[in-house]
């Protein structure tokens, strides 16, 4: 089946967007993968984070989905050049930039009706934010995002101790 230009595009957008939640990658670090950094059989991708430090990221199932429709429907069609090895490409066939990514996700806020300011970095801390109000391990959110520093991930645990505070009040009958 043919692809339209749009659906080609959708199709990349949202497995950028599932993989940036997924797993809480900064934009720069996901824009730099090329296609070896994936094992989607294993359920993992390897990223060059800050400092030039590698880590290996668990990716979900329905992001592993997206990524693997991205790469077999739309990003052969997005590719001029063989050698290219950028998983994520413009319309031009190079790899896509931060600022393409700004507009991109800008563009989907408006068409979404989102009143408030999305940035990129919006889907880095839902990611840390979910983890911890769902139970994770601080160290294993530190690891995933990349942190050098353990505090600087403990500034989600705060965000998590406030959704704490409203369950109980909202819950406990003495509150």
């Amino acid at each position: 089946m043919l692809l339209k230009d749009g659906e080609v595009m959708g199709l990349r957008d949202k497995a950028m967007m599932e993989l940036l939640y997924a797993t809480g990658m900064r934009v720069s670090e996901m824009l730099g993968l090329d296609t070896e950094h994936f094992n989607l059989d294993l359920g993992f991708v390897r990223c060059l984070g800050k400092g030039s430090r590698e880590r290996i990221i668990p990716v979900g199932e329905v992001a592993q989905g997206s990524i693997r429709e991205y790469l077999s429907r739309s990003r052969l069609k997005l590719r001029k050049n063989v050698w290219e090895r950028a998983v994520f490409l413009n319309r031009h066939g190079r790899r896509l930039t931060r600022q393409g990514f700004w507009k991109i996700l800008k563009g989907y806020a408006a068409k979404a009706g989102i009143p408030k300011e999305i940035t990129p970095h919006v889907l880095r801390h839902s990611f840390a934010t979910h983890l911890l109000e769902n139970g994770a391990d601080l160290r294993a959110v530190q690891e995933m995002l990349g942190h050098a520093d353990i505090t600087t991930t403990q500034i989600y645990t705060h965000l998590s101790q406030r959704k704490l505070r409203e369950i109980y009040e909202k819950s406990h009958p003495r509150s």
